[in-house]
């Protein structure tokens, strides 16, 4: 059973043959999909599945805090599972490639006390931009 299917059990979510196949297709460590790519991959497994059906469990989920929703240079969000590990993003510039990335030190530690302006800073979200491979021998 995948860890997002073990946190929605715990919590008691009531977990519906479609509620259940989007939690599946969510699972990995690197998986960032559109709501699109959900619905494709869902449809595969659970071919009655609606795209509403689809697109409101991928919201009850972004609410529940279990998934997040990633959104780089306009392009269409893509979904997080790993909502509840700290990590960070790696981005291609090219094809929009997400990767969850884990940079040694505190990455609240680097905006000096001289640039917070009296805010009491909670968290950061640092997104590192490149090419993949694939794109950067294109």
């Amino acid at each position: 059973m995948s860890d997002l299917l073990e946190r929605l059990r715990g919590r008691g979510w009531r977990l519906t043959a479609q509620r259940r196949v989007v939690a599946e297709v969510l699972d990995g460590e690197h998986i960032h999909l559109t709501a699109d790519e959900v619905l494709a991959r869902a449809a595969a497994r659970l071919p009655e599945i609606s795209r509403a059906t689809v697109y409101n469990t991928l919201g009850e989920l972004v609410s529940l805090g279990e998934i997040t929703e990633v959104a780089t240079d306009g392009r269409a969000k893509r979904y997080d599972p790993n909502a509840h590990s700290p990590h960070q993003h790696l981005v291609c510039s090219g094809c929009g490639a997400i990767r969850d990335v884990h940079p040694s030190g505190d990455p609240l530690a680097l905006l000096p006390e001289s640039e917070r302006h009296g805010f009491s800073v909670t968290e950061s979200d640092l997104t590192y931009r490149g090419l993949c491979p694939a794109c950067a021998t294109a």
